[in-house]
């Protein structure tokens, strides 16, 4: 997805806003001296930007509330442009008030009541039925001009969000437009980043209105697209007078003898990713298996909860991850406690996950009783075994919800895994991740990104900058390769996003 920033006085753009937060924007902005209207009227100029001068018959289907109002200021500086614009009006006349209403007085051009079939003859459509607000499903007419729009194969370009799509959740409520490409004002919104609706979305343009970036520290967002401007300040650059020993040492906990490779697979990823040293904290039993697939990644013999807790005692030994390969039952339990009970900061995946499914308020107590970071990292099916109270709780609409739920209830960070990866603290702050590549669908990637967090950790970065910023890095490295990626090909790419992103750091 493309996100373009229409003016050099919109500043930091990875805030997302809510609908509640972008209403409050709008009236802090009013409050302040600009008038609605003027709002508006950008708003409208910045969709028929959007529409450009190649499409000479404009259709714009508008609603009665404020989309509609920038749909009618698009129409009629549109026509004013030489295009030749008719407006259908979803809805009656009596119940436009407000700006909309005064937009709609100012259009004075062609208004028609709404239906599917007025569709035809035009060369381009501009949604703007309903905005990011929408929190019931479409029905009636509504709807049946969303599926005639999707139906025309005629391009659409959607006024702030596609009609149909919940704005904070990034629901279908019901149905939904599928644009060509989106106009949204100040930030985007949650629902731009989210899925489905990021699927709606297609190209997104986010316009400056003339709302200050000064609104933000009164609103205070916490939620936030996931990119280098939201961990910058904290991501470890290495330092001409640094050595391996300042750059962190990072501990990956092995499997058996059969499921060494997901082990192997995440300490790549951990030395890759920066970590100074990494060590394979393994069993005797695969200890041969582990040291023959390994140079620069030392291993050395740990069994058991004791064993491993004795191995932590090494403060050099900041960050630990347990999990990929590594058993579901009471051993691995043991071993995430002593793991808890340890200094490092610890990261949890798969079968660390998994393991404590039948009683999620065993490893809640270890988390809280620890003193490090902890992040734990479940894809859908885990998130579901370890907190299917959150899953299942209807006032829980969204993926960015329900993160944050078990975030509070663990007390860890929360990176749970996807096309829209969301990282949540426990102290409300949230990220979304929009750059995954469909090719990181592959057995073993999971296991690279939770040690590229645990390499982060060990460097020093911040739990909820480090997961992060290792889901954007994974991402990024999965774009780099392209298709016919596998996993052990994420830590061998990562060399080239880092140095793309040391250069935008002006490293």
């Amino acid at each position: 997805m493309s996100v373009i920033v229409t003016a050099d006085s919109v500043e930091r753009m990875n805030e997302l806003l809510s609908t509640a937060e972008m209403a409050e924007a709008d009236r802090l902005t009013i409050m302040s001296g600009t008038p609605g209207p003027t709002l508006m009227e950008h708003a409208g100029d910045a969709v028929a930007a959007a529409v450009g001068t190649e499409h000479r018959r404009v259709l714009v289907v508008a609603g009665p509330g404020n989309n509609g109002g920038d749909g009618f200021v698009a129409a009629r500086l549109l026509s004013e442009r030489g295009h030749e614009v008719t407006v259908l009006l979803v809805g009656d006349v009596a119940r436009l008030k407000g700006d909309a209403l005064a937009a709609f007085e100012r259009w004075r051009g062609a208004t028609v009541p709404a239906s599917p079939d007025a569709l035809q003859g035009c060369d381009i459509i501009i949604d703007a039925l309903f905005g990011a607000g929408l929190d019931r499903p479409v029905e009636g007419l509504a709807r049946a001009m969303i599926e005639a729009m999707n139906a025309s194969g005629k391009p659409i370009v959607a006024v702030d969000l596609p009609s149909g799509i919940n704005g904070t959740t990034g629901a279908v409520m019901g149905v939904a437009v599928k644009a060509t490409r989106s106009v949204t004002f100040f930030r985007r919104k949650p629902g731009h980043l989210l899925l489905p609706g990021r699927l709606h979305c297609r190209s997104v343009t986010v316009a400056d209105i003339g709302i200050p970036a000064s609104v933000l520290g009164a609103i205070k967002p916490r939620t936030f697209a996931n990119g280098p401007d939201l961990w910058r300040e904290r991501f470890p650059v290495p330092r001409v007078d640094g050595h391996k020993y300042s750059r962190g040492h990072a501990v990956v906990v092995s499997g058996g003898l059969s499921t060494t490779g997901a082990a192997r697979l995440a300490a790549r990823g951990a030395l890759r990713a920066g970590a100074g040293l990494v060590t394979i904290a393994s069993p005797g039993e695969a200890l041969a298996v582990n040291a023959a697939g390994n140079l620069a990644i030392m291993v050395r013999p740990v069994d058991g909860a004791a064993e491993l807790s004795a191995f932590l005692a090494d403060k050099r030994h900041n960050a630990v991850l347990l999990g990929p390969g590594g058993g579901v039952g009471l051993p691995m339990r043991d071993q995430v406690r002593a793991a808890l009970e340890s200094s490092a900061a610890v990261v949890l995946d798969a079968d660390a996950l998994t393991s404590f499914a039948d009683d999620p308020g065993l490893l809640w107590g270890a988390i809280r009783n620890g003193t490090a970071a902890v992040v734990l990292t479940p894809h859908g099916g885990e998130f579901y075994r370890l907190f299917k109270s959150i899953v299942d709780d209807a006032q829980l609409h969204s993926k960015l919800e329900r993160a944050r739920e078990a975030a509070r209830v663990s007390g860890a960070v929360v990176l749970f895994k996807g096309p829209d990866t969301v990282v949540a603290a426990p102290d409300g702050r949230a990220s979304i991740a929009d750059n995954a590549p469909p090719y990181l669908a592959t057995a073993g990637a999971g296991d690279v990104l939770a040690g590229m967090i645990a390499a982060l950790l060990a460097q020093g970065m911040g739990d909820f900058e480090a997961a992060s910023a290792a889901a954007w890095l994974h991402g990024e490295a999965a774009a780099v390769f392209g298709p016919g990626l596998i996993a052990e090909d994420l830590p061998e790419v990562l060399p080239a996003v880092y140095r793309r992103l040391y250069a935008d750091l002006g490293v």
